[in-house]
């Protein structure tokens, strides 16, 4: 948090303003929001019983304390690389290379899997369709809106995320009917599902952690928030509205959503496989498979969309700093980073083709390497606002926003972190998926450490 944020603001002004607060507010909302939720929130269900719900409320009390970290910072210094150039500020050079490089690499590699993801649910509802021509469909699609400007992406953002926002508040108001017994010809099943079959939790604290485990990645995405702030028209207002609004209705969401999830179909049913859709089954809302897979299909290209502009935004900020090829920071006349968009879709366009060729192969592997990623970046993240937090207030900066409670709420969220990296290496599948993304963090620590003594030799 340096006292003089020259080079952030030179750097959000290339990129000029053209997102609206507005748009920021519901990018944030929608980036948590994924098919995760609509799909495969489930699953937590059956792992930890009806005390799942704690499992979401630590996971979302972690990913509050650091997206107010990530505000207090980037409402000073709003910049693309947002926390990318946070850790390089605290830690080092190396660092900030090292967590952007890293954050990059992970979307890329999400941006074929959500491409691949969306036909293959499509492809349910309508069996004649190619999954190979809509996935490359999608990419080509969404490749062209990043390329129009920053408005026309923010607009496309902020109609998907409504479009999400509007079917969770739907199934919320239709679990609260049928709960209360308001829908005709449909009983009420009570609450009694949060206390039988075992109790609130049948598999003690193990299974919640276990599910905590699973749970905290279905928040993964809601830093890009911080790096989208940098092209508001009014940085530190919109940084600071979208923080203190997005999360707790995230929480809200989810907690809401799980509840009617819960009481609604028992934790032991095999029809949590699609849990939305079992509960609209349950009060006999016809066509409730099909209309929760068209949900989820627009989640995931809502996040294609998203995440294609994060790596294009990140790309773009490293090439400025050096720690990419200067080329990469060329922007055209409507201030997109037109070089960056397409380096960014390039390595999906080959991923999706890879793992078209070879179903379930490529794409399972890349995403175990990079699955952790959303860990390291909100435990560094935490760890810079820490030290530039510090710094600030002993040269008497004026923050426009800050943590709460400082430094114990951020200590407490690297205290949260601290047990999922526990949980994770006790856990056979996690531990492997942990050490991998651990290995490559270390491995672009090292190139990029060899590159910067490189230059400043040559």
């Amino acid at each position: 948090m340096s006292p003089s944020p020259a080079p952030a603001s030179a750097d959000a002004s290339k990129l000029g303003h053209a997102l609206k607060s507005r748009q920021l507010v519901m990018m944030g909302l929608g980036s948590a929001i994924g098919a995760g939720l609509f799909l495969g929130s489930g699953l937590g269900v059956q792992t930890a019983g009806p005390a799942v719900l704690l499992s979401y409320l630590i996971a979302g009390v972690l990913v509050i304390i650091v997206m107010r970290a990530l505000g207090e910072m980037a409402a000073l210094r709003p910049t693309s690389g947002a926390f990318s150039v946070y850790a390089a500020d605290a830690m080092g050079p190396t660092a900030g290379a090292t967590l952007g490089w890293l954050w990059w690499a992970q979307l890329v590699i999400v941006i074929a899997a959500e491409s691949v993801g969306a036909a293959g649910l499509l492809a349910t509802v309508w069996p004649s369709l190619s999954v190979a021509a809509a996935s490359l469909v999608f990419m080509s699609v969404f490749t062209a809106i990043n390329l129009l400007g920053v408005r026309h992406f923010g607009e496309f953002e902020f109609w998907f995320a409504i479009l999400k926002v509007v079917a969770i508040l739907a199934f919320i108001a239709i679990g609260a009917a049928l709960l209360l017994g308001l829908l005709p010809d449909v009983p009420s099943p009570g609450l009694g599902n949060f206390t039988e079959h075992g109790g609130f939790a049948p598999k003690g604290w193990g299974g919640i952690g276990a599910a905590l485990l699973l749970v905290v990645f279905a928040f993964g995405g809601t830093e890009i928030v911080a790096v989208a702030a940098a092209e508001t028209q009014d940085p530190e207002r919109s940084i600071t509205q979208a923080i203190r609004t997005v999360a707790w209705r995230i929480l809200v969401f989810y907690i809401g959503s799980l509840a009617v999830i819960i009481a609604v179909v028992p934790w032991t049913s095999q029809a949590l496989k699609s849990p939305f859709a079992a509960v609209l089954d349950a009060a006999r809302i016809p066509g409730a498979g099909t209309a929760i897979t068209l949900v989820a299909v627009v989640a995931l290209l809502s996040a294609l969309n998203a995440n294609l502009y994060g790596a294009s935004r990140m790309i773009y900020s490293l090439a400025e700093r050096g720690e990419a090829p200067r080329w990469l920071a060329r922007l055209t006349g409507n201030r997109v980073p037109v070089i960056a968009v397409l380096a960014s879709v390039a390595f999906g366009f080959v991923a999706t083709g890879l793992e078209l060729l070879y179903p379930d192969k490529v794409l399972p592997a890349l995403l175990n390497v990079v699955g952790s990623t959303c860990l390291l970046v909100w435990t560094l993240s935490l760890v810079a606002q820490l030290i530039l937090r510090r710094r600030a207030d002993r040269a008497g900066v004026t923050l426009p926003f800050k943590m709460w409670a400082f430094p114990y709420v951020t200590w407490l969220g690297l205290a949260i972190l601290a047990m999922v990296f526990v949980l994770a290496l006790v856990t056979e599948g996690s531990r492997t998926q942990l050490l991998s993304t651990v290995a490559l963090t270390l491995c672009i620590a090292g190139i990029s450490e060899i590159a910067r003594r490189m230059r400043a030799r040559g």
